[in-house]
């Protein structure tokens, strides 16, 4: 898949490069999930879930939780070795259109085309969160793991905006029940109340600030209908705009700036 013109309404600067090595005078060591993040190997929670897994190892034995590591030690995950002695990358940020069918993870059951494969970037880049195999919409890929975390953590209530159309006439009864939050039982929890209004006879868009697994979807079922088409179009301040299905742009300085100020952090 090729990058398209950039539509974003804003500036067209680059985000500024960052050349920061891992290692200072001041930190010699740091955390074994901070480095792969700080390195654009992966977020600090796939991190910890490949250490557990076993796939990262240091200086040839098998990594542990919590482990902190140096300059100069060899250190290979899932299979591919992490130079302690390089500077970090610099930061890659891909607003992506996902088309249905494609998948997150390269793990997939039914051995579906994955988003990393289907762009086909040349530089290493993974999701921020995901988005199902049967939705589409604005995802976005990133080698800084060290902003995934505070971007994806439900605490943070950081809001994810979608278009949604179900097999049934939306009702403003349904409307006020989705918004005052509903019971998820498989997951043992309640949602999040949230914004809602309805866009058609059989559809609605809604605002979440949290992000339970194929919350939408169960959302709707617990009120007795199901998902149809489901479609992300804003992650924070990143809208979908007009970018076709299939295609990507590259995140422009201003929306970069933005969202760092969202999170409460600022480009050093």
């Amino acid at each position: 898949m090729t990058e398209t013109a950039n539509t974003a309404p804003h500036s067209k600067k680059t985000i500024p490069a960052v050349q920061k090595h891992p290692f200072t005078s001041t930190q010699k060591d740091i955390r074994l999930n901070k480095f792969l993040s700080e390195m654009g190997f992966c977020s600090r929670r796939e991190a910890d879930r490949l250490i557990e897994a076993g796939m990262v190892f240091v200086d040839g034995r098998a990594a542990v939780m919590g482990e902190r590591v140096c300059a100069h030690q060899k250190i290979i995950c899932n299979g591919t070795e992490v130079r302690t002695e390089t500077s970090r990358p610099e930061p890659i940020w891909l607003v992506v259109n996902k088309p249905r069918g494609i998948v997150c993870t390269t793990s997939d059951k039914d051995r579906a085309e994955n988003i990393i494969d289907f762009i086909g970037y040349p530089q290493r880049v993974f999701p921020v969160g995901r988005l199902d195999k049967d939705s589409q919409g604005l995802l976005l890929l990133t080698n800084e793991g060290d902003l995934v975390n505070p971007m994806m953590r439900s605490a943070n209530a950081h809001e994810k905006e979608y278009q949604v159309r179900i097999d049934r006439p939306v009702t403003q009864e349904f409307l006020e029940a989705m918004a005052r939050g509903v019971d998820i039982p498989e997951l043992n929890t309640r949602t999040r109340p949230c914004q809602l209004r309805a866009t058609g006879k059989d559809r609605f868009q809604i605002i979440l600030t949290q992000g339970l697994n194929r919350q939408i979807r169960r959302m709707c079922e617990t009120l007795g209908c199901n998902v149809l088409e489901l479609k992300r179009i804003r992650i924070m301040n990143i809208h979908l705009g007009t970018l076709k299905t299939g295609s990507w742009r590259r995140m422009t300085a201003d929306e970069y700036q933005e969202m760092l100020s969202l999170l409460n952090m600022k480009n050093n």
